[in-house]
């Protein structure tokens, strides 16, 4: 399988390191010679300097013989124009464009990127799917991320083990499958100290643990309530920043939640007169800084159940959020785009961080399929992702019991969908063709994982 990706910035080197990794052929388009260079020089991708959207440049990177395009430069113009190009002068089949601005993706544009205008076949709104990601947070106090699977039959869920409150904490995963509470759920990786492992039968969960798990959805409550998490989804709401997210985040909560109070903070005036305007007087936008304190105090923060800051600014949402906390507010969702400051979150007390550049390789790995696996949701770190996995006659997987499979370290079973009907994975169950397991895999046992899968690479349909 061979792949163009154009944009060798955070979004697409990372992407490009994700594909190679799996042997993928990759090829990265830059018009900064010291991008491509760099992304050359560090893993096994050729870079091409260039205009992405210039047939010359599409042409030296070979995207003549490439399968699928994706298109993730700084411009929407010129991943819209290089999507054109690949599909009309090459005929590349499958096609991928991250797009920013709101005005291409309004209602009354949605003929625009059909086949006959601009064909893309998948289009990236890291705007809308980050204001959906924090909506499901919202929607499952107690987790810091929160994702569905299997049709919306299971949820993926991050839920940090808090000393004050977690039963769990010390006692082994073999121990708390037994417990009625986590019958329907499964440990799927854990977070501990800058290391990231899955886990074993025999390890224990730690104070301070990131824990991923996967759970039936309609244990969801009960599992929250086992790791000492009762929080109930607020009433009161407070985004800082009216930005798309900002806007597409009210509007969400709005159509889902209408019991919930909202007011939007927003520092420019004109900017918080339209956004006003479109959600109507049930929500209050306040024009003003959120850095000053007073502004939050206006607001309520102190009554706040959460406080969302999605300003273009990540020290602004930093500080916005540590302060909020101050004043009162039980949580803080913060959105941050330097990755290294990630790791100063949790001892600046703030509850759940959002990536936008992990959500948008998130959501463009999950149209990047490997055969029969499908990439759902990438873990951090580099770590691996919670897959679904189709078992075909090819796989090597079926009629053994799962412990008798010599799995890879770096994998585990969690659920079967068979039939239409979701399972927890036990050891002695056996898989048939036509099951749909949701795993996890790390990257480092991916390839191990694909040959016993029987997964050939080939983009999505």
């Amino acid at each position: 399988m061979k792949v163009v990706i154009c944009g060798a910035g955070q979004v697409g080197t990372t992407i490009a390191k994700h594909l190679a990794t799996e042997g993928i052929n990759v090829t990265v388009i830059d018009i900064d010679q010291r991008q491509v260079s760099r992304i050359d020089e560090s893993y096994d991708v050729r870079g091409v300097a260039g205009h992405a959207s210039h047939p010359d440049t599409l042409r030296k990177a070979g995207v003549k013989h490439a399968d699928m395009l994706i298109a993730v430069t700084r411009s929407d113009e010129v991943n819209m124009v290089a999507c054109q190009v690949a599909y009309s002068l090459f005929g590349v089949k499958r096609r991928i464009a991250r797009i920013r601005h709101g005005g291409y993706l309004a209602k009354d544009t949605s003929g625009l990127f059909a086949a006959e205008h601009l064909p893309i076949d998948v289009i990236i709104s890291p705007e809308m799917e980050i204001a959906e990601r924090i909506a499901r947070r919202l929607r499952t106090p107690g987790s810091f991320d929160a994702m569905p699977l299997a049709g919306g039959r299971m949820e993926l869920l991050g839920i940090h083990v808090d000393a004050a409150h977690c039963p769990v904490a010390g006692e082994r995963i073999a121990d708390i499958a037994e417990v009625e509470q986590f019958q329907g759920m499964a440990i799927m990786a854990i977070m501990r100290k800058g290391r990231s492992f899955v886990p074993a039968d025999s390890d224990r969960i730690e104070v301070g643990d990131d824990v991923y798990l996967v759970s039936k959805t309609e244990r969801i409550k009960d599992v929250l309530v086992a790791f000492g998490h009762q929080e109930r989804m607020g009433k009161r709401l407070i985004i800082v920043g009216a930005g798309n997210v900002g806007l597409h985040l009210a509007m969400e909560i709005q159509q889902v939640s209408p019991h919930v109070d909202i007011k939007i903070i927003e520092q420019s005036r004109t900017r918080a007169e339209q956004v006003a305007n479109a959600l109507g007087s049930a929500v209050v936008v306040l024009h003003g800084d959120a850095l000053e304190q007073t502004i939050l105090e206006e607001a309520q923060a102190g009554q706040a159940e959460t406080t969302v800051a999605v300003t273009n600014d990540d020290e602004t949402n930093i500080f916005v959020s540590v302060l909020a906390k101050q004043l009162g507010c039980k949580r803080a969702i913060t959105l941050v785009n330097k990755r290294n400051y990630e790791v100063l979150m949790p001892r600046l007390g703030i509850d759940s961080v959002v990536s936008p550049s992990a959500v948008t390789i998130s959501t463009v790995l999950r149209h990047v399929r490997r055969g029969a696996i499908a990439a759902v949701h990438t873990l951090r770190e580099d770590f691996g992702e919670v897959v679904e996995a189709e078992i075909t006659e090819e796989s090597r997987l079926v009629h053994r019991p799962l412990d008798q499979l010599g799995l890879p370290a770096g994998m585990k079973v969690a659920a079967i969908v068979r039939d239409g009907q979701t399972v927890m994975a036990r050891p002695e169950a056996q898989l048939r063709v036509g099951d749909r397991i949701v795993a996890v895999i790390t990257y480092s046992d991916l390839r191990q994982a694909e040959a016993l899968l029987g997964a050939a690479r080939r983009p999505a349909a």
